[in-house]
C-alpha cells in the first residue's frame, strides 16, 4: 500500500527533495554571505553550472534554429541580475523571507502572461495573485519605511519572471540546452566583469549587490562553495524528476512552496528571528497565493 501510494505521488516526493536541497543551497549562500559577496556567490553558483551544461552541449549537442540572439543574452543578462539580487537578500534579510520574496516571480509571470501573451487568467488566478501581492505588502511592512532589501526583493522576482517570460519565445529558435547556457554564461561573466570594475572604480554603496572586490575564500568558504553547488545541482536533478514523474504540474509546482517551510526552519537554525506575526500572516498568503496559482491552468 505504502509502496502504491508512494510511486502515485512520485512527483511531488521529488519535489519535496528538490524544495529542501533549495533551501540549502540558500543556507550555504547565507553562511558564505558572511564574508563574500553577493556578486562573488552568483559567479560561484554559476561557473560550475557552466562547464556541465558546455559538457552536455559538446557530448549530446543541441538542434536550434536560431534568430533571437538578442533575447537570448537578454534571458541571461537579465536572470542573473535577478539571481544576485536574491543572494544580496539572502545575506541581509532572513531566508525565508528572502525566498518568499523570490516566489513574486510567479505573481508577475502571472500579470504578464495575461498582458503580454493574451492568456486568460480565472477568478481564483486572479484571487491567487491579488493575495500574493497582499502578502508581500505585510511582509514588506510599509508604515516601517520601504527598505534596499525590499527592493531587492521585488527586482527579483520581477527580473526572474521577465527571465522566465522570454523562454516562451526563446524554445521556438533554441534548444533548452543553449537557453540554459546563456543563463550560466551570463551568471559567469556579468560578475566577473563586476568584480574586475570594482577593482579600478568607486561604486555607489545602492549599487553593492551588483559591484563587489573580490574576495579569495578560506578553506571552510570553498567547503561551502563545493556544497552550495553539490545541493543546487541536486535540486535541479530532482526538480526535474518531479515534473517528469508527475501527470499534474500544477500540483508539483504547489508543492515548490514548501521551501518557504523548510528555510523558515533552516534559517531559525542559523540564527534569523522569527518573523513578527503580521510578516508570518504575509508568508503564509504568499505560499497559499502560489499553491492557488500553480493549481491554474
Amino acid at each position: 500500500m505504502n509502496k502504491r501510494f508512494l510511486i502515485r505521488n512520485l512527483g511531488v516526493y521529488y519535489m519535496l527533495l528538490a524544495s529542501f536541497y533549495f533551501a540549502l543551497t540558500g543556507a550555504f549562500a547565507k553562511a558564505l554571505g558572511g564574508g563574500m559577496s553577493s556578486v562573488e556567490i552568483s559567479f560561484f553558483r554559476n561557473v560550475v553550472g557552466l562547464f556541465i551544461i558546455l559538457w552536455a552541449i559538446f557530448k549530446y549537442g543541441h538542434n536550434s534554429k536560431g534568430g533571437a540572439l538578442f533575447l537570448l543574452f537578454m534571458r541571461g543578462f537579465v536572470g542573473i541580475i535577478a539571481m544576485m539580487a536574491f543572494f544580496y537578500n539572502i545575506a541581509n534579510i532572513g531566508l525565508a523571507e528572502a525566498f518568499t520574496f523570490a516566489k513574486t516571480s510567479a505573481m508577475f509571470l502571472g500579470l504578464f502572461g495575461a498582458i503580454f501573451l493574451k492568456e486568460k487568467l480565472g477568478f481564483w488566478a486572479w484571487f491567487g495573485i491579488l493575495i500574493g501581492f497582499l502578502g508581500i505588502v505585510f511582509i514588506m511592512q510599509p508604515n516601517l519605511g520601504f527598505t534596499k532589501n525590499h527592493l531587492m526583493g521585488l527586482l527579483n522576482g520581477f527580473l526572474a519572471a521577465v527571465a522566465y517570460m522570454s523562454v516562451h519565445e526563446l524554445r521556438k529558435a533554441y534548444d533548452t540546452k543553449i537557453i540554459v547556457l546563456s543563463f550560466m554564461l551570463s551568471g559567469t561573466l556579468v560578475p566577473l566583469f563586476c568584480m574586475v570594475a570594482s577593482e579600478f572604480f568607486t561604486v555607489p554603496i545602492y549599487l553593492d549587490f551588483l559591484f563587489a572586490k573580490f574576495i579569495m575564500p578560506t578553506p571552510k568558504m570553498w567547503i561551502f562553495i563545493v556544497l552550495m553547488g553539490v545541493f543546487g545541482l541536486l535540486f535541479q536533478t530532482y526538480m526535474t524528476k518531479a515534473y517528469a514523474a508527475s501527470r499534474h504540474a500544477g500540483t508539483v509546482a504547489a508543492v515548490a512552496y514548501s521551501d518557504i517551510i523548510f528555510t523558515l526552519i533552516i534559517g531559525i537554525i542559523m540564527g534569523d528571528s522569527l518573523p513578527n506575526l503580521m510578516a508570518g500572516f504575509g508568508i503564509i498568503l504568499v505560499i497559499v497565493s502560489g499553491v492557488i496559482v500553480a493549481m491554474q491552468k
